[in-house]
């Protein structure tokens, strides 16, 4: 199984967390978000975890909130979407040769995952990388999800650092690149700006349209 399910209780707290928002907004998603995107694109993206009031109440990776603005939007301008953003999962956009997906499935208490939840989801991310089979690229956002992806590959964090803007040559013939999260609290504080944002999604959109 790629996806965990919508009962998964692997993590208890994400599980409790789960619930607890299921009686609060009960016509929200509050299960594990799947990857979106399809199973031959060339390109992944990896996010942290769903948030609160984006992908876990749309069931869609980055729909419905600040960053998934951000993220679509730069995915269009390169053409990795087709059809219009319109933050609903019944939008009908889709996207070309990309895929996107979180380390952690679950919507975290204060966007922030534990330690013990990030190794255990980190067997969904495993097997996501794996059933691609024309993946190339994948594009970590944040050092959680660099990681993440590194540890799923089996790959050390020691040897790839994360960096803005980096591309690592992993062993098995991926190239890891690497951006600061597109969420509001780095686009606020200047940490990543739409211009460096762009950047690096041109970087991969050229990575992936060579294969």
């Amino acid at each position: 199984m790629i996806e965990p399910p919508n009962t998964c209780d692997l993590c208890p707290r994400l599980f409790e967390y789960r619930l607890a928002n299921k009686t609060a907004e009960p016509s929200w998603h509050n299960a594990p978000v799947a990857a979106f995107g399809s199973p031959s694109a060339a390109l992944l993206i990896v996010g942290l975890a769903p948030g609160m009031a984006g992908a876990n109440r749309t069931g869609r990776p980055f729909t419905g909130d600040f960053a998934g603005d951000l993220l679509y939007q730069t995915l269009q301008r390169h053409g990795f979407t087709k059809g219009h953003y319109d933050k609903r999962i019944d939008d009908g956009l889709t996207l070309t040769n990309c895929r996107i997906t979180n380390a952690v499935r679950c919507v975290p208490p204060k966007n922030r995952p534990n330690a013990l939840e990030i190794n255990t989801c980190r067997s969904f991310l495993e097997r996501e990388i794996r059933s691609l089979f024309r993946l190339r690229v994948i594009l970590a956002l944040g050092t959680i999800a660099h990681r993440s992806v590194l540890a799923a590959v089996d790959a050390s964090s020691s040897t790839y650092p994360f960096s803005h803007g980096a591309l690592h040559h992993l062993p098995n013939g991926i190239t890891l690149a690497d951006s600061y999260h597109c969420s509001r609290y780095n686009t606020n504080t200047g940490r990543l700006t739409n211009n460096m944002f762009n950047k690096v999604i041109a970087m991969v959109k050229t990575l992936a349209d060579q294969h």
